[in-house]
């Protein structure tokens, strides 16, 4: 299984970190070793200072696809989860001032946390959910996938054209504003539509 995830898909977030707001979804991958699953603890690595979390929508993918044309792209899912992608902010920005790409700042172990899945039929419309993620209780992130730059659908065939999408691949679809840094005893909480999803400790 593939963990493709869209960086630069909400214009608030693309403003906080001055990027530049991108004409195509903007693609990296994370491998199996980066999935961290029923809420298990985080432990954070050694080779960074600043660890940002990054909340995000995450599709899982039901059936074998490849350039698959938009219309059609809503019968390659049919459940939808939450995660983080967790991003070495200082090695991303080393790795990014000298033109190299992202891995290391972002695919390392344990780097993608996510909750169960459930059934998209659950929701009235993909397109305009609500979802937020608490540390220790308080607030940092909140968005909503209308605000996305690339809606799910687009960015299911644009990534196909590319990459072979099979079962159980994962979709991670960008993050909203309020990214920032967390520390060794924070506990990560992440909602969509005010439901608990995903809640985790950083040892």
């Amino acid at each position: 299984m593939k963990i493709i995830c869209i960086g630069r898909n909400y214009v608030d977030h693309i403003h906080e970190l001055q990027n530049a707001i991108p004409e195509d979804p903007v693609i990296f991958q994370k491998p199996d070793t980066a999935l961290l699953k029923d809420n298990a603890p985080f432990y954070y690595p050694d080779f960074t200072q600043d660890l940002h979390h990054e909340v995000e929508i995450v599709v899982k993918i039901n059936k074998m696809g490849k350039n698959i044309d938009e219309k059609f792209a809503h019968k390659y899912y049919n459940e939808i989860g939450i995660g983080i992608d967790f991003t070495a902010r200082d090695l991303q920005s080393k790795l990014k001032s000298k033109g190299l790409p992202w891995e290391l700042a972002k695919a390392f172990d344990g780097s993608a946390p996510i909750s169960e899945f459930i059934p998209k039929t659950e929701f009235a419309d993909l397109q305009n959910l609500n979802f937020h993620l608490d540390v220790n209780g308080q607030t940092r992130q909140q968005g909503n996938t209308s605000l996305m730059l690339f809606k799910i659908d687009y960015i299911i065939s644009f990534v196909s054209r590319f990459f072979t999408l099979k079962t159980g691949d994962l979709l991670f679809t960008g993050t909203p504003k309020g990214v920032s840094p967390v520390k060794v005893g924070d506990t990560l909480t992440a909602y969509i539509e005010g439901k608990k999803m995903l809640e985790f400790e950083v040892k």
